[in-house]
């Protein structure tokens, strides 16, 4: 239910008052920095690869201006569908029953951004890392498969727990685990409850503290689980417990700390990640991996070494610095280390059960009766089909919810957390590529084809060089193929809208024509007149992409009630302007009975410099808007040609 203005009004109040006397933290605190205002202004244009970057770089997501507008509900009022997908998925708060949220789904344009913010998962959004924690939670307690490998015991009672966590978040288990890495066992002191030790550890694994300490069938009474917890959180080094203890039972407040804890718990992983995993990966010779021996007991508390193979053809001046740097196995005399090795490499990772089976490959792998479930006198050394570097950002991703790709790796580590089952990861790698070429973007050149561009080219009206042109690391056929293959919607809807927005760019390609093809013919029983789906996204997209300029220009009569382009009013204007064009200088040359275009490349530059607008055809215009509905007739044109000669009815 949505709340009145009235209701609106008053919960505000209440909570500007919480605020201003120090009881709850704002969740959306003014932010007038520099990056936050250009991350605004990227929300306002629907900047979707502008708003990722800054989102990557770290951009107060749930910021407010000094009008009390956020990211969320600027991209919401200006209608901009993919990016509220973008920013819910990000971690923007719209949680209903606040101000911030119902103003939210007050102010959105339309019904169909308005119904994703009421089916979303709200609880998901006030918490990006709901499923991380929910592992790490369950972990506690967890019988198959068996990750555990320290038991605590306290007042008689043992816990099965896990070296590398508690090392982690507590000072003191980091402390004496380091010393004795080994260990079976652990002993805390007789004299604390042990219902005050299952708080502590609930609240190790992230579990929420409770509110009321009162003993449900136990022997110690209230005080003395409240002692208890004092003193052990004490002895721990984790006072923030006692203050979770002492939130008492304010909703809002409790949820404020544990989300603070939530984050510091990241951080201690992160700490650990890159100290016993990362920092201890091995490079060795592929060939030499069977001798690698690692014993269980070592100070990394590992249980498992992930193993992945540089590419065959890699060779050692390849590797980046920190793989370099980092222990290797001897293979020869000294002597042979003058010379680098051509050997081909690979990385080993020593890593936690207890983490990779967030992934449901890992999991199986691990409880069943496959080899790589069975306990050996050294570190198992498991392959995953994958680059290092790929590896590395599925580990960060499983330690601590964090993705950072560059987009050269982006498709493989598609590929690979479709393989583990990590769809989360596998969301989060098509968001990367999604964002990479938002389709308001106005520079309409191939960008996939860096070796084989011209020497210059026109990019927004100005002369850029191939160096200086931005070349895209990623091939946009590569995107609709693994959309294909692993069947992500949003991907080929991306590459429907990447494709139309730089139509003209492809349409005459070899390579795109045997894509649409392919496109028809992934209809098993398809019928003469059947549609094809790819080429109906692109020309969806492409009356989008013209679309937006003729609203834009007020020529909203160009438009039909479902707000496509109505081609007969486009065709009317393209022949108004030819006629309007037959007064200009001709510059056309015909090759082999072809229009051609301009003169020269030279030439063409010279005519954008003198503000004269041409068609893709190379004809003069009389406006922008008129080559607008020129561009447009010519690309519907282009398709209708390409669809005769694959001999295709769509």
């Amino acid at each position: 239910m949505v709340l009145r203005k009235d209701e609106l009004e008053g919960t505000l109040a209440e909570e500007a008052i919480l605020i201003k006397n120090g009881v709850i933290r704002d969740e959306n605190p003014l932010d007038d920095t520099p990056e936050f205002n250009e991350f605004l202004t990227a929300c306002r244009r629907g900047d979707l690869r502008t708003c990722q970057e800054l989102i990557s770089r770290g951009v107060n997501i749930n910021g407010k201006d000094a009008f009390d507008y956020t990211p969320l509900i600027i991209a919401s009022l200006c209608g901009h569908y993919e990016l509220v997908q973008l920013l819910l998925e990000a971690g923007a708060l719209a949680e209903r029953n606040t101000f911030q949220g119902e103003r939210c789904i007050y102010n959105a344009l339309n019904d169909r951004i308005r119904n994703l913010l009421l089916q979303y998962d709200f609880s998901k959004s006030t918490d990006p890392y709901v499923y991380w924690t929910t592992h790490i939670s369950t972990l506690l307690g967890r019988i198959s498969p068996r990750t555990a490998d320290v038991a605590l015991v306290a007042n008689g009672r043992s816990f099965e727990v896990h070296k590398f966590l508690l090392a982690s978040r507590s000072p003191y288990f980091h402390r004496k685990l380091t010393a004795i890495p080994g260990t079976p066992t652990l002993k805390l002191a007789d004299a604390i409850p042990p219902e005050s030790f299952q708080i502590v550890l609930r609240y190790l694994y992230l579990g929420e503290v409770p509110r009321d300490l009162a003993p449900q069938g136990g022997s110690s009474s209230e005080d003395d689980i409240a002692n208890g917890l004092y003193k052990i959180s004490e002895q721990l080094e984790v006072g923030q417990l006692w203050e979770a203890i002492l939130a008492g039972t304010d909703r809002r407040l409790a949820r404020q700390r544990y989300q603070d804890e939530v984050e510091r718990a990241r951080k201690q992983l992160e700490d650990f990640f890159q100290s016993s995993v990362k920092g201890h990966k091995m490079v060795v010779d592929t060939d030499r991996v069977k001798d690698v021996k690692w014993k269980y007991d070592n100070a990394m508390f590992a249980d498992v070494l992930l193993r992945a193979d540089e590419p065959s053809d890699a060779e050692v001046e390849e590797i980046p610095n920190p793989v370099e740097e980092t222990p290797t196995i001897p293979i020869g005399p000294a002597g042979d280390h003058d010379e680098p090795s051509k050997k081909p490499k690979s990385v080993l990772y020593p890593a936690h059960k207890a983490m990779l089976i967030r992934s449901e490959y890992f999991e199986k792998m691990f409880s069943g009766d496959f080899v790589e479930s069975q306990r050996t006198d050294n570190l198992r050394v498991i392959t995953v089909d994958c680059t290092p570097a790929v590896l590395e950002i599925i580990l960060s991703f499983l330690y601590t919810e964090s993705v950072a790709c560059p987009l050269e790796h982006v498709l493989d580590l598609l590929y690979a957390a479709d393989m583990l089952f990590l769809d989360n990861l596998k969301t989060k790698a098509a968001v990367a590529i999604s964002t990479l070429g938002s389709g308001t973007s106005n520079i309409l050149i191939d960008r996939t084809h860096g070796p084989d561009a011209e020497d210059s080219q026109v990019v927004n009206g100005k002369e850029e060089t191939k160096d200086q042109v931005e070349m895209e690391p990623i091939n946009i056929y590569d995107v609709i193929h693994a959309a294909w293959d692993l069947r992500v919607q949003r991907l080929e809807e991306f590459a429907a809208r990447y494709f139309a927005y730089r139509l003209e760019d492809y349409i005459d390609e070899l390579e795109f024509q045997d894509l649409i093809n392919e496109s028809a013919q992934r209809l098993r029983t398809r019928e003469e007149t059947d549609t094809i789906e790819l080429l109906d996204d692109i020309r969806y997209y492409l009356s989008d992409r013209f679309r937006l300029r003729f609203e834009d220009a007020g020529l909203e009569e160009m438009m039909d009630e479902e707000g496509e382009i109505e081609a007969e009013l486009a065709a009317a204007l393209a022949d108004q302007a030819a006629i309007t064009e037959s007064s200009a200088p001709a510059t056309v040359t015909e090759t082999n009975g072809t229009s051609n275009g301009v003169e020269s490349q030279t030439e063409f530059v010279e005519t954008v410099k003198q503000g004269v607008v041409r068609t893709l055809d190379g004809e003069v215009a009389e406006d922008e808007f008129a080559s607008d509905a020129i561009n447009y007739q010519i690309l519907l044109g282009k398709i209708d040609a390409m669809l005769d000669r694959l001999k295709l009815d769509a």
